[in-house]
């Protein structure tokens, strides 16, 4: 692809792939144990993070394996949109972004964010520092989000927001004029995108933000954002709790960053080594990294694999039968999905705890997974902030994936899994939110 520079409604390349899917596609099983290096996009949480902090910093950046895909796009349209000079070549894996010092160069732009969470609460803290007004929408599911505490701590820090429609519901109007700043409680228990989305604005609010965070243990994405933001040069103070986070006024110096990989997508592969008593080794991503989500390695060495975490890669080898666990997921919740995919063919049950918010992204991903893990004939019992997983043979099925990109990926382990054909992916093309080449990957394991 060619680069594309600051133009609105440039593509990236990324709505013509989901016209390369099938509306089916059946799951052949591998047959053997895997055994590979995987090479998996970059983070998806960190992608964003970078290019929003890019935009807000001075002088040019360039973001070096950012993701491409639906995500990213919607962000990078935004950004376009509001009048920042965005060079993205995908063929040279870099985006370049133009910063202005925390300027947002337009007004009066209408932002559609699709169904991208971080792009949704991320963007209006920083709308809030331009001149406005800016409409914040998304797809009918994004209106069901919760927003209404985001919303809510922005009104506390100065900042002029209004619901378009319907209280507590996106659309958004983003006033503009600024942040005052000061200090706020932030309910975190529908997402910790909220906090992340203030803290990364809050270098230009005019006084020092104090976020006293509420309603969540952990905070492994906050993690990433305070570590984007201290690369960009800004620092945050945080409390030995984690529950108190202090920013004061600064300014983003533009640089070169490297996105690592996605841990979250090398879940999938990682538990296919796991299942099938084979190997996988993923380069890029290792004890180094701030992402929560590798820790879904750790549960895999409980439930019997042998894990390698070294500074710069991770290598899962599998067991001859996994043993089954109980875990708390509620800080690295988006491999969830994983976990309850091979829980069927582990020797014992399988019990996911704490993952309540779960019910309020991309899909209620507690009643899907349970849905689905049933029509495939595996006895399942929803609880209202988890699952419980007994194992048992798949029968065939098609699995619907309720325009979810995570539950499509999942599900593709359990059919590869299998020792007979039984998963036929509907709508596989949603995978495009955070990884186009997900089904050639797994092909490339053959």
């Amino acid at each position: 692809m060619k680069p594309v520079r600051g133009v609105p409604g440039i593509d990236f390349g990324i709505r013509e792939v989901r016209g390369d899917f099938p509306e089916e596609l059946e799951i052949s099983p591998l047959g053997r144990p895997v055994d590979a290096e995987v090479r998996v996009p970059g983070s998806k949480s960190v992608t964003n993070r970078a290019l929003l902090v890019a935009a807000l910093a001075d002088g040019v950046s360039v973001v070096r394996n950012p993701l491409f895909s639906d995500d990213p796009y919607y962000l990078l349209d935004a950004l376009v949109r509001l009048g920042f000079d965005v060079g993205a070549d995908r063929e040279a894996g870099e985006v370049r972004v133009g910063g202005l010092g925390g300027e947002i160069p337009r007004g009066g732009v209408e932002v559609f964010v699709g169904n991208a969470g971080t792009v949704a609460r991320f963007l209006p803290p920083a709308l809030a520092l331009g001149p406005g007004p800016y409409t914040v929408d998304g797809v009918p599911r994004m209106r069901e989000r919760p927003i209404r505490d985001l919303v809510d701590a922005l009104r506390r820090l100065g900042a002029a927001v209004d619901y378009a429609e319907d209280e507590g519901r996106f659309p958004l109007v983003v006033r503009g004029g600024g942040l005052e700043g000061g200090a706020t409680p932030v309910q975190g228990a529908g997402s910790s995108q909220f906090v992340s989305g203030l803290l990364m604005a809050a270098p230009y609010a005019r006084r020092t933000v104090n976020l006293d965070v509420q309603g969540r243990e952990k905070w492994p994405y906050v993690g990433i954002t305070v570590e984007v933001m201290r690369r960009f040069g800004v620092e945050v103070g945080v409390s030995e709790d984690l529950r108190s986070l202090a920013v004061e006024p600064g300014v983003y110096r533009a640089r070169a960053f490297e996105v690592e990989p996605d841990a979250s997508a090398a879940s999938y592969f990682m538990a296919l080594a796991a299942v099938t008593g084979g190997r996988v080794r993923v380069p890029g991503l290792g004890s180094r990294s701030s992402q929560g989500d590798l820790r879904f390695a750790e549960v895999l060495e409980t439930m019997g694999c042998e894990v390698e975490i070294e500074a710069d890669a991770v290598e899962v080898r599998g067991t001859e039968r996994l043993r089954g666990v109980e875990v708390d997921m509620n800080a690295f919740s988006d491999t969830m999905m994983t976990l309850a995919a091979i829980a069927p063919f582990a020797s014992t049950p399988t019990t996911i705890t704490n993952v309540g918010h779960a019910r309020h992204q991309e899909t209620d991903r507690i009643s899907a997974v349970a849905a689905e893990l049933g029509r495939l004939g595996v006895a399942v019992e929803e609880r209202p902030d988890g699952l419980k997983i007994l194992p048992g043979p798949l029968r065939p099925a098609v699995v619907e994936t309720y325009g979810d990109h995570r539950v499509a990926m999942a599900f593709a382990v359990a059919g590869l899994a299998s020792p007979d054909p039984v998963v036929t992916i509907r709508d596989p093309g949603c995978v495009t939110k955070t990884f186009p080449g997900y089904f050639g990957a797994l092909e490339s394991l053959r």
